[in-house]
């Protein structure tokens, strides 16, 4: 390893590197390039001709020299280094950054923010409607039994979306009970009608309740599971690698996902009924002196098969908005791990919203044909 200074002119240095630049051999210190590079130097070159061979240790010369160079605003030219240190130094160098890792802070008048939100949400739009339309082609393309997925998938699926969910769906959805019957007790005890709390707790868990819990539940357990898996596989590229092969990722990872959550839904939404009727019990029996048969009577004469028909169309609803938003968002993902986390939090967001604005429609739509 050995380097020698140059200086043609006042204004210039030229380095010349020579022999084995290799770990484990004695390198030139700060400090020795400090004393070689003399005042109102402008210019730095590099000489390599000599150069034998080469490994980190080259590297970590050529940046003592870049950060010198900066401090005291010496330009400096890599022409003459192997095109390898070339394109390491330029990795190495802070004015090389990825695209996409940080956006340009600029000044933007107040009509261009709105346009640029109006195009991003119309992209958006159109994105998630395509996805939509593709998610479509595949479930009809699985009822004719075309569909191209490995059915060891789906049980898996299966087992992590509903078994696996039973302790948070049974804690959440008895304590929604209880602070119905809680609720409910303390203006019917006002009438001394303290019976009809099973009335409420009974259709109000049945109706709507159960299903909204159990979606809000899988939105942020199971909706984000998926986006993080599916945001994984693209930071990894192996959603290219299935489409290099020629597999659909849609048939292959998002229908699969989208059947075990329309399976599921509507059973965890009779389990979370369940579990909602008995925390009402609880205080129907424990609180207000209700006696067991006389809860359980007045709750089998409230709930009728209509009001279960409806939940459970509720909950089919959510399933297949929770399963398309957190596919859609792992699809969207970026390639990098702060965009699976980004794609994570909008899918459980996007989740939330349209089991809300699901349940508007519905509820609308059942006041309007009066059931």
């Amino acid at each position: 390893m050995a380097v020698s200074f140059i200086h043609p002119s006042d204004d210039t240095t030229v380095i010349n590197i020579a022999g084995e630049w290799k770990l484990g051999t004695e390198s030139s210190q700060p400090g020795d390039i400090e004393r070689e590079l003399q005042p109102g130097l402008k210019l730095i070159r590099f000489e390599t001709q000599e150069l034998k061979g080469w490994d980190s240790s080259l590297l970590s010369f050529l940046i003592k020299v870049r950060d010198i160079s900066l401090r005291r605003n010496i330009e400096v030219v890599n022409d003459g280094l192997p095109q390898g240190v070339q394109r390491l130094l330029n990795l190495a160098s802070p004015q090389y950054q990825r695209k996409g890792v940080s956006r340009p802070v600029t000044d933007r008048s107040f009509f261009v923010q709105v346009a640029d939100a109006t195009f991003d949400f119309i992209r958006s739009s159109t994105e998630m409607l395509s996805f939509i339309g593709e998610a479509f082609l595949v479930f009809m393309k699985f009822l004719r039994g075309k569909a191209n997925f490995r059915r060891s998938d789906l049980i898996t699926i299966i087992q992590d979306t509903g078994a696996q969910s039973l302790p948070i769906v049974s804690l959440i959805s008895m304590l929604v009970g209880l602070i119905l019957a809680f609720v409910g007790a303390i203006q019917l005890k006002m009438f001394g009608a303290q019976l009809y709390v099973a009335d409420v707790v009974g259709i109000g868990m049945v109706r709507v309740m159960g299903a909204i819990m159990t979606g809000i539940i899988m939105a942020g357990r199971t909706g984000a599971s998926f986006a993080a898996q599916l945001g994984t596989m693209q930071v990894n590229e192996e959603i290219d690698a299935l489409t290099t092969l020629g597999i659909s990722p849609m048939e292959f990872l998002v229908l699969p996902r989208m059947l075990a959550l329309v399976i599921m839904m509507p059973l965890l939404c009779l389990y979370a009924d369940l579990m909602g009727i008995l925390g009402g019990f609880i205080v129907g029996v424990g609180v207000l002196n209700l006696g067991v048969l006389e809860y359980y009577h007045q709750t089998a004469s409230a709930v009728t098969m209509t009001y279960l028909w409806i939940g459970l169309f509720h909950s089919t609803v959510f399933g297949v908005l929770i399963a398309l938003s957190g596919c859609l968002r792992g699809m969207q993902c970026g390639r990098s791990a702060s965009e699976v986390g980004y794609a994570t939090t909008s899918a459980v967001v996007t989740s939330i919203v349209s089991i809300i604005v699901a349940t508007a429609i519905i509820t609308f739509g059942c006041q309007v044909l009066g059931i």
